[in-house]
């Protein structure tokens, strides 16, 4: 999740300062013109010069990617270290001018880089992205390799494996979880719900393109209020992953305007305590998964304790079995598995 302070960083030259009632509230913004298209021919190298200068004016987070990165993608690229170096010398064409301009001036609005160029790419996966679907970030990648490694070591779980086995993902968003999962595991089965139609729309979309449609169901289901559908839908599922909205009510003041502007916020908003959605996940878990079945959940660095103690105490049949930490050091990962209670076992052996 990125978590980035307002207004950090920002210099005035060749700004204004407006408020802005609404959506906004209190919060300060910065409105400037957008530069003119040059009236002769311009370089590649000149115009991402030119648009890193304006972006930070005004204020734009990460100036440089951002118009590197648009400029990439204008030349074919997936990054600017992939392009020849003399492409960056040569002159763009009027088109490639103006859709520059074009994508840039997107970009000067605050929209994150992944919504102007409707794409992006997590782990080995291109996906197309629009807003106001959630975007993917670096730590749903580790969530990803964390459920591979752990289900390639489960016995009859892993890669080789003939039998069928299902996944159920709840929040789906771009399909980015769901999708990496499917690719690396051919016998998988997933269940995909979101509470947003359009993240439901956007996944099947991302599975048409990457031929993985056959194996994926994607609902439009919220699991708080369509609990009883997602318990009759899923059943004897042997593993349940979740980037699921983990911030507290309060700290999404706090946010970008990348991120408050243009992300759906219920895919962000966790309650006052971060945990309405995770709560709501833990307590169907039982019912839907198969025995020793797993919950792997991507959470605020805060949650780990809090969430141990609250199944401890709530969920008879799920134990926590560990917190993992993300590539920054940060507990981040949550892992629980369903244990059947000695009742329930007695009754089997009957």
């Amino acid at each position: 999740m990125w978590r980035m302070s307002l207004c950090a960083g920002y210099r005035s030259v060749g700004c204004r300062i407006v408020g802005i009632k609404g959506l906004w509230g209190s919060r300060v913004v910065r409105t400037c013109s957008t530069p003119a298209i040059p009236a002769g021919r311009i370089t590649a190298l000149q115009a991402v010069d030119l648009w890193t200068n304006h972006f930070v004016e005004r204020g734009v987070m990460e100036p440089d990617h951002s118009s590197l990165h648009i400029l990439a993608y204008l030349l074919g690229a997936k990054t600017i270290n992939s392009l020849e170096r003399g492409k960056l010398s040569e002159f763009l064409s009027p088109e490639k001018t103006e859709q520059m301009w074009r994508l840039c001036s997107r970009r000067l609005s605050r929209m994150p880089v992944q919504y102007v160029i409707e794409e992006w790419d997590f782990r080995d996966l291109t996906l197309k992205m629009r807003p106001p679907v959630f975007i993917p970030r670096p730590e749903t990648e580790e969530l990803v390799e964390l459920v591979l490694t752990d289900v390639d070591m489960r016995p009859g779980t892993g890669a080789g494996v003939d039998a069928p086995h299902t996944c159920l993902e709840v929040g789906c968003g771009s399909g980015a979880i769901a999708l990496s999962l499917l690719k690396s595991l051919p016998q998988l089965k997933v269940i995909a719900l979101d509470q947003s139609q359009d993240a439901v729309d956007l996944t099947g979309e991302n599975a048409l393109r990457l031929g993985l449609q056959d194996r994926l169901q994607v609902y439009h289901l919220d699991v708080i209020k369509d609990a009883e559908t997602v318990l009759s839908l899923c059943r004897h599922v042997s593993t349940l992953v979740s980037n699921p909205p983990y911030l507290f009510s309060e700290d999404m003041d706090t946010l970008e305007p990348e991120i408050f502007r243009f992300e759906d916020h219920a895919a962000l908003d966790g309650g006052i305590d971060g945990l309405k959605v995770i709560k709501q996940i833990l307590t169907l878990a039982p019912q839907i998964l198969s025995n020793h079945g797993r919950v792997y959940l991507e959470v605020d660095p805060r949650h780990p304790p809090l969430i141990r103690r609250w199944v401890e105490a709530n969920v008879e049949e799920m134990r926590y079995v560990e917190t993992r930490h993300d590539v920054s050091g940060r507990p981040r990962f949550c892992i629980l598995r369903k244990e059947k209670s000695n009742k329930d076992h007695k009754l089997d052996l009957d």
